[in-house]
C-alpha cells in the first residue's frame, strides 16, 4: 500500500521571536498513500507518526485556493512540529489540484481520503473516533466540508467501507469561506478588496456549474451531530472576509455545537510570526481537548 517508507528525524523551532521551542523528535513517514486515481493519476496523502504518537490523528488540507502542491513530508513535518511533539499523527492530504480540477472536484476527493483514512486508522496506530480535521483557506473550507457533510463523505465509501463511521472527532478552520450562493456570499462579504474578474484569474476552481454551489457550501451542512468546531480568522482579511465565520459560528451555535471563534486582531489572510503561533497554539489546545479524551 505504501510507495514509500522512512524515518525522519528533525529539529524545529517555532513560536514568537521571543522565544524558541525546539522539537527534538523522531516521525515515521508513510510517504504517497494512494486512497483513489482519477485521469490515470494517483490521489495521495502522507502518515506522519511520531515516535510518542497518542494514537490521534490530524488531517491537514494540503490547499490553497484548491491548488493542491505537493511538498515533501520531510517539510510539512516542520510545519506541524508543536502537533507532532504532542503525539498527534497528521496527515496532510492532496487532492486534485486547480487549475484542472474544480470545487466539487476538491470535495470529492477529500471525502474519499477521509473514508480511506479512517479505515486504514488501525495501520497507522490511529483510533478512528479520535480523528480530527484541519486547514485555512480553500483548506479550512475543505475542512468543514468532511467535519459537517458526513453523509456525502460516507457517500464515497466503496461496499466493503460502507460500515464505516464516516464522522470526525473535531475541526478546526482558519479563515475559512463557508457560502459560495451568490445572494447570501454577497450579503456576507464573501470577497473584500477583489473583483470577480481578479478573483476568477487567482482562483479558477470556482469557475463550476452553478447548480453544485449548494452542495459545496459548508454553512448547508450545519446540524446537532456535528463535531466540536474552532473557527480562526483575522479581522483585517482582505479576501475572505471575517463575515463568512461570524455567520458560521452563529449557525454552529444556534444548533447547539461546542465550538469557538478566535479573532486575531489586525490578522489577515494567513497568519505570519506572532499571528501564527496565537492561532496554532489555540488549535493544539482545541485538538488536545477533543482528540486526547
Amino acid at each position: 500500500m505504501f510507495s514509500n517508507r522512512r524515518i525522519l528525524s528533525w529539529f524545529a523551532c517555532c513560536g514568537l521571536s521571543l522565544f524558541c521551542v525546539a522539537a527534538n523528535a523522531q516521525v515515521t513517514i508513510e510517504a504517497d498513500v494512494i486512497y483513489g486515481r482519477k485521469d490515470g493519476m494517483a490521489l495521495t496523502y502522507d502518515v506522519l507518526k511520531p515516535e510518542n504518537a497518542n494514537g490521534a490523528a490530524v488531517i491537514f488540507m494540503m490547499s490553497g485556493g484548491w491548488y493542491s502542491s505537493w511538498s515533501p513530508p520531510e517539510r510539512v513535518a516542520l510545519r506541524f512540529a508543536d502537533l507532532l511533539e504532542a503525539g498527534f499523527t497528521v496527515i496532510p492530504l492532496y487532492h486534485g489540484s486547480a487549475p484542472r480540477y474544480k470545487i466539487p472536484d476538491a470535495v470529492n476527493d477529500v471525502n474519499l481520503a477521509t473514508i480511506h483514512i479512517k479505515g486504514h486508522a488501525a495501520d497507522y496506530g490511529v483510533d478512528p473516533e479520535r480523528i480530527g480535521v484541519t486547514g485555512g483557506s480553500a483548506g479550512g473550507h475543505l475542512a468543514l466540508m468532511v467535519g459537517l457533510a458526513t453523509e456525502h463523505v460516507q457517500a464515497s465509501a466503496a461496499a466493503d467501507d460502507e460500515a464505516l463511521d464516516a464522522s470526525l472527532a473535531a475541526i478546526v478552520a482558519y479563515f475559512p469561506p463557508v457560502d459560495f450562493r451568490e445572494e447570501e456570499a454577497t450579503a456576507a462579504g464573501i470577497i473584500n478588496e477583489v473583483t470577480q474578474e481578479e478573483l476568477y484569474s487567482r482562483f479558477p476552481a470556482l469557475i463550476f456549474d452553478e447548480e453544485l454551489i449548494p452542495a459545496v457550501s459548508p454553512i448547508n451542512y450545519v446540524d446537532p451531530s456535528d463535531p466540536p468546531t474552532l473557527l480562526v480568522h483575522g479581522d483585517a482579511d482582505p479576501l475572505v472576509h471575517i463575515s463568512h465565520s461570524i455567520v458560521m459560528n452563529d449557525e454552529l451555535k444556534s444548533n447547539n455545537i461546542e465550538s469557538d471563534f478566535l479573532v486575531i486582531e489586525g490578522g489577515k489572510h494567513g497568519f505570519r510570526s506572532e499571528n501564527s503561533a496565537i492561532a496554532d497554539s489555540a488549535r493544539l489546545a482545541w485538538f488536545e481537548k477533543h482528540l486526547l479524551k
